[in-house]
């Protein structure tokens, strides 16, 4: 079982229900931070004293305050930990449960678990705890199937570097020249038009707003 653990969560009542859980699976050290710059610092100071963290507990939301953040989100601060400590376990614990999101935590960040936070968010992340630690990955039953299975939302990497720039205003002619100077491909004014009207059938939108809107519902973006 884990000896020190880190939560990072920044709502006083959801980190001493996840100390509670810690205790109960016998966690000798426990550490709570609200903020994703002062976890890394957290992580990177242990590691310096030679007092590594053996598990990170996360969630992906944060309210912005006064302070000037370099990790605004959860999912900043989980690519960064995997830049440095890429073999730290890391459970995310969070309300969303958008299928996208969970499956481009697990591919690309590799998290070890995803915990949803619900009426059995205490019960699961007990389980995910224990299956972590067993070196093996849970997700909570209602998002499970993000890696179980294509959905029919799905969408890639490509996709949604098309989308960000269009929901900031850009036109196609604008993401195409984006995309050239950025190297992306395919980058021409065409391929992206086609791409757009395939996500827009594939979304069932109107027209590139409700696009924008319906991906960002979704949390895709």
């Amino acid at each position: 079982m884990f000896k020190k653990v880190l939560i990072v969560d920044d709502h006083d009542a959801i980190s001493k229900s996840v100390q509670q859980v810690l205790a109960d699976c016998k966690v000798k050290t426990t550490d709570v931070v609200q903020y994703c710059d002062d976890a890394f610092l957290k992580v990177k100071r242990a590691a310096l004293d030679d007092v590594d963290y053996d598990l990170v507990i996360t969630d992906l939301s944060f309210k912005k305050d006064h302070r000037n953040a370099n990790f605004e989100s959860g999912e900043e601060l989980i690519a960064a930990l995997r830049k440095d400590f890429f073999q730290l376990p890391i459970i995310v614990y969070s309300m969303k449960d958008q299928l996208q999101k969970v499956r481009q935590l697990v591919n690309q960040h590799h998290v070890n678990a995803y915990v949803c936070k619900d009426r059995k968010g205490s019960v699961q992340l007990e389980e995910a705890i224990k299956t972590v630690a067993q070196k093996q990955r849970y997700l909570s039953p209602q998002v499970a199937q993000a890696i179980e299975q294509k959905n029919d939302l799905e969408i890639y990497d490509y996709d949604i570097q098309l989308l960000k720039l269009l929901s900031q205003g850009l036109s196609q002619d604008e993401i195409s020249q984006n995309f050239k100077l950025n190297g992306i491909s395919p980058n021409s004014l065409s391929t992206i038009e086609k791409k757009l009207n395939k996500l827009k059938d594939q979304f069932k939108a109107n027209n590139a707003i409700h696009l924008v809107a319906l991906v960002k519902d979704l949390g895709l973006i």
